[in-house]
């Protein structure tokens, strides 16, 4: 499982979410045909991703869409519970802590971690907020699994690198920086401001293209 890409992953996840979608209204089977219109991908892909975990469904009846549901959410982690350390309790981590599809998928919250002597002792939606000093002493303690790091550009590798030396090899950062990691810890990066920029342009495309023109790089 550990060859499986990244890509695949990926469309894994968007398939479980329409397949939960699909249960809600009552929908009992779904066909790979079904499931690539609404992804924007092929048939022959849909099948390819879930053949690389077994074989699923039934030949001119598609898929249970209760089973698959749950086959791939055993696939992804879904059925247990995973507790996740927060550093950072600005804005963002804030933000994160309330955001209630963690908990709902099994990513629980249990520790949040800032050096602020301003935010540390207070709470935010239960939690207390400890010093990053006692990081590594709370991972051990609560048996914590993934870290996601909420901090300035600045922090961002300083507090990875407390995060790695305390034992944890799943971090998910939302600081706009490629940060570096030894061999064996898995890092995910989360960059809203590169996602705007494709949103934007897109914009501007779409914009030039009324024009019948393209955007051109300036001279310098």
């Amino acid at each position: 499982m550990n060859r499986i890409s990244d890509a695949t992953i990926t469309r894994l996840s968007r398939y479980y979410r329409s397949l939960v979608h699909l249960e809600t209204q009552g929908q009992e089977m779904v066909s790979s045909k079904e499931l690539a219109k609404r992804h924007k991908v092929t048939p022959a892909q849909v099948r390819k991703d879930l053949s690389c975990f077994g074989q699923f469904g039934t030949r001119g009846l598609g898929y249970s869409v209760c089973q698959l549901k749950e086959t791939i959410a055993h696939i992804l982690g879904l059925h247990r519970i995973w507790k996740v350390a927060l550093v950072g309790a600005g804005s963002l981590g804030s933000a994160l802590i309330s955001y209630k599809e963690f908990k709902r998928q099994g990513f629980h919250i249990v520790a949040v971690f800032d050096n602020d002597p301003h935010k540390v002792g207070k709470k935010r939606r239960g939690l207390t907020i400890s010093d990053i000093t006692k990081l590594p002493k709370i991972v051990k303690e609560l048996d914590i699994n993934l870290a996601v790091v909420a901090v300035p550009t600045t922090a961002a590798q300083s507090v990875v690198d407390i995060l790695v030396k305390a034992g944890l090899k799943m971090i998910l950062n939302f600081a706009p920086e490629t940060l570096k990691t030894p061999p064996g810890v898995t890092i995910r990066n989360v960059n809203m401001a590169i996602e705007l920029e494709a949103l934007s342009y897109r914009l501007v495309a779409s914009e030039m293209s009324r024009l019948d023109g393209k955007p051109k790089l300036s001279s310098i």
